[in-house]
């Protein structure tokens, strides 16, 4: 017997109220997409994501229409309210139809009561249109001490990044280099009627010109090309992969950086894949096995070592540092609701903590490409100067590209240069001497 469906925008506020309660939409989405209409679930993720992506904005004209505050309890109304200003702002579906299912929905909810409120409130809304925004948060739709920062971070940019945050994201590929070449690929593509173009910096990277389901790719199932982001890809042209190297991704899952590794590196790497998640470890393994290639995986805190490493040196160490995820926002407009401004200096510290303990871990000699997917200094550059007063033995390798601004400790990449999401690089280099200047790259 088929399970019985909910209306959409029921699930929508739910969803949404899962996420104001602490949950990710990777978390609260897929339960609600079981809960709605097959047709209904690709509506149910734009809703969702539309409605965090512009939470901020849509919450402050909403406050302005309520004369108070809706109870703790009828959140889920609030919620509700959230999404149908959305859809008046921001879709091409008939506002009359807006409104009166939003009522409804209201009903199904279990708030009859309130179902008056609701309509008037959204008919204000269809016929005053929406109010100009008080403050720059509102405007871009961030929270302020996430705007302030930026703001305060990058004098000149801050507006540009949060404009970009709430651009939908590109669709980027990567091509297996072991499988076929970008300039076949893109042939491939275009045969299928998938129009697409070269990323500018990432040197297997392809971008679509619009998203389109995996399966229409070519050789996807056969590991021909995967689905990264071109900063993510980036992190290959820096770690120098030679012959025979013992290579450490820490941090690994989903998986997309190991593949890359093994996909461009010379075939006799030896290649380990570590993660803290025994639950996202799987995925390692799904996305290898599809590409056809293998690693060694652990499950271990890459911060003790005593718990994995054999003693071996690694030549090569990538570490895609758990941060913010400020640099992808646009991926997961969630991070606005989920973030709190002291989240950043409790992340730092484990930043830090997992770069100095995996340092030991590295060849005199060797090469660790420090990562992140921020754009907040406090994650990334001023992590690579904390540790370099820390460890005389480090030297920071500049970085010779034309991508991204040289901070003078790493690369920043910004969404929406070029298209790409935001994220950062540093090159560190371990010398067996005990001063760290800088080396030619």
């Amino acid at each position: 017997m088929a399970a019985r469906t909910q209306p959409l925008r029921v699930v929508a506020a739910e969803v949404v109220t899962a996420v104001l309660d602490g949950q990710s939409l990777g978390q609260a989405l897929p339960s609600g997409q079981q809960r709605v209409a097959p047709s209904d679930q690709s509506a149910l993720q734009a809703l969702s994501f539309g409605s965090c992506r512009w939470y901020h904005r849509l919450n402050a004209e909403l406050t302005r229409r309520l004369r108070k505050p809706l109870r703790r309890k009828d959140q889920v109304i609030q919620s509700l309210l959230i999404v149908a200003l959305f859809q008046l702002r921001h879709s091409h579906q008939a506002d009359h139809a807006i409104i009166n299912e939003t009522v409804e929905a209201c009903r199904s909810l279990g708030r009859r009561q309130l179902a008056g409120l609701v309509n008037g409130v959204l008919r204000a809304a269809q016929r005053d249109g929406e109010p100009a925004p008080d403050a720059p948060d509102e405007r871009l739709s961030h929270p302020l001490w996430m705007t302030d920062k930026l703001r305060h971070n990058w004098p000149e940019d801050w507006e540009s990044l949060l404009t970009a945050n709430n651009q939908p994201p590109p669709m980027t590929l990567r091509v297996n280099a072991k499988r076929t070449d970008r300039e076949a690929y893109l042939e491939e593509l275009a045969q299928a009627d998938i129009p697409a173009r070269a990323t500018p910096f990432a040197p297997y990277g392809i971008q679509l010109d619009q998203p389109c389901p995996v399966d229409r790719l070519p050789g996807f199932n056969n590991g021909r090309a995967s689905v990264q982001d071109e900063a993510a890809q980036l992190c290959t042209t820096l770690l120098d992969l030679q012959p025979g190297q013992r290579v450490l991704d820490a941090c690994a899952a989903p998986g997309g950086k190991t593949g890359a590794i093994l996909e461009q590196g010379p075939d006799d790497l030896s290649v380990t894949a570590l993660d803290d998640s025994a639950d996202r470890l799987p995925r390692i393994r799904e996305n290898l096995d599809r590409l056809g290639l293998s690693a060694r995986l652990a499950v271990a805190d890459a911060g003790a070592t005593d718990q994995w490493w054999d003693g071996q040196p690694f030549d090569r160490i990538l570490l895609d540092a758990p941060c913010s995820g400020s640099g992808v926002i646009r991926r997961h407009p969630d991070i606005k609701l989920l973030r709190r401004e002291d989240d950043i200096k409790a992340l730092a510290e484990e930043q830090l903590r997992l770069l100095s303990a995996l340092w030991d871990t590295l060849a005199v000699g060797g090469r660790l490409v420090y990562a992140t997917c921020s754009v907040f200094p406090q994650e990334n550059h001023r992590i690579i100067q904390r540790f370099l007063r820390q460890q005389p033995q480090a030297r920071l390798v500049p970085i010779d590209a034309p991508w991204g601004r040289d901070t003078g400790d790493g690369h920043q990449l910004f969404p929406g240069d070029g298209s790409h999401d935001g994220f950062f690089y540093a090159c560190l280099v371990r010398s067996d001497s005990n001063h760290n200047q800088a080396v030619t790259s």
